[in-house]
């Protein structure tokens, strides 16, 4: 439709704010597809990245970008597990696991729980057993010795020991023979 010259200088002009809308909305569509969102990361909950948390099922599935549209890299079949998360994208969390494999889960198969796995990388004469202590004192009593990679979970740490606990024992476990938890990171539940 034409408009007379005189009618168009009575046609109002649009906002500022509307055009550097659409300028925005227009840059939009020429960013690149594929693993743009992984690139430009968006903290989803705020809460200091990276950290620790724990797989909340049995069947969880780790994917190569954040969203479903991404192919599964690999499967956690053990709930409990500790995992770090390094970075967040809306809902999605990118973990890295003991063994250093990373990908991304949605959140909701995550859980706050702190657990740990006594000595991932022990091998040879470093291969264990470990000694959980009645106290955070190596000198105390030793209530369990635990096998490396065993799952346990984290009640405390404090002073560079964790108190632990798993099936039948409770005690703690110098923090430098566990993954899941930061050197020197002090917490309770």
């Amino acid at each position: 439709m034409l408009v007379p010259a005189a009618a168009a200088t009575k046609m109002p002009r649009p906002p500022f704010f509307a055009l550097a809308a659409i300028a925005v909305f227009a840059s939009l569509a020429l960013l690149p597809a594929g693993n743009a969102a992984a690139q430009n990361p968006v903290r989803g909950t705020g809460l200091p990245l990276p950290r620790f948390v724990s797989l909340k099922s049995d069947d969880v599935n780790v994917r190569r970008g954040p969203g479903q549209e991404y192919e599964i890299a690999f499967t956690f079949v053990k709930e409990g597990l500790p995992v770090e998360i390094t970075q967040e994208f809306d809902n999605w969390r990118k973990i890295r696991d003991s063994e250093g494999a990373e990908g991304w889960v949605f959140h909701s198969l995550l859980s706050g729980k702190r657990t740990a796995i006594v000595a991932p990388w022990a091998t040879g004469g470093d291969s264990g057993p470990f000694p959980a202590h009645a106290d955070p004192d190596a000198s105390s009593a030793v209530v369990a010795y635990l096998a490396p990679k065993v799952v346990a979970d984290v009640e405390e740490c404090r002073n560079s020991w964790c108190r632990i606990s798993g099936r039948g024992y409770r005690g703690w476990i110098e923090q430098d023979k566990l993954w899941g938890v930061y050197p020197n990171e002090e917490f309770s539940e």
